[in-house]
């Protein structure tokens, strides 16, 4: 085998065994450390890129996922996966619940704590709230359509509504001045600087979501994507996913 050929052989052995991980921002948190721990261990590569589950900017999941784009472990809310399973856009070879993310409400470091602790608190502290921040994902669309509904305030707070898309964290627009309040992924909140979490929605307005992870059935490296989805169920994923303020889907309330 000449020169040229080896390297060849051991770059096409390379590209075989990156794996193109699809994640929810609901993950980020804790992706990297159980990605690190991945590679270490198996001596796969592992490339990750994120977006929210739902909504209509480039970044969204689903509008990649729709559009073609190569992936070979989709992890994203449950709901989400379902609508690109049903509508022919991604066939799972095994699929798995491995997290449950819980909303949660944050401020500016620094800013008065407001009260959330019941559904009476939560109303009047939005309805003071000089600005709202939600995202286009799973929790921001929950906020629109079902929790402000169920407040009865969607007409007084349309005006100081902001829904922060794509990639950008609703903790970025706190930090920033943006917005005043923001409603987020309790794990994607706690991963910006500057901003306190005031705590979890009220247990009778909380939505729990449940994030899948699948391998789909045009992963390249079928046997790498495989081993990736069980090792993301371990013993050692499931603590950095509570690290980061995620439950496990078999956990008790």
């Amino acid at each position: 085998m000449t020169s040229v050929a080896a390297v060849l052989m051991l770059v096409s052995t390379a590209r075989a065994a990156d794996l193109k991980v699809l994640t929810t921002g609901i993950l980020k948190g804790s992706f990297k450390e159980i990605a690190t721990r991945f590679e270490q261990e198996t001596g796969r590569k592992v490339i990750m890129s994120w977006g929210p589950s739902s909504g209509n900017s480039p970044e969204a999941s689903q509008v990649r996922v729709k559009s073609g784009e190569h992936v070979d472990v989709l992890i994203m809310v449950n709901t989400g996966m379902d609508e690109l399973v049903k509508g022919g856009y991604f066939t799972p070879v095994e699929r798995k619940d491995v997290a449950v993310s819980k909303i949660g409400v944050a401020v500016k470091t620094g800013h008065k704590m407001p009260d959330i602790s019941t559904e009476a608190a939560l109303r009047q502290t939005l309805l003071d709230a000089t600005s709202i921040g939600y995202s286009e994902g799973a929790s921001g669309t929950y906020v629109a359509t079902v929790l402000l509904k169920k407040l009865g305030i969607v007409d007084q707070v349309a005006g100081k509504s902001h829904v922060v898309l794509g990639r950008k964290f609703v903790g970025e627009a706190i930090a920033s001045g943006e917005v005043e309040l923001g409603l987020q992924q309790i794990s994607e909140l706690r991963l910006e600087p500057g901003i306190t979490v005031v705590g979890p929605l009220p247990e009778e307005l909380q939505k729990k979501s449940v994030v899948s992870a699948a391998v789909s059935s045009e992963a390249t490296d079928m046997e790498a994507a495989m081993q990736f989805l069980a090792y993301l169920t371990s013993p050692a994923s499931a603590e950095s996913m509570k690290k980061s303020g995620l439950d496990l889907p078999d956990a008790k309330p």
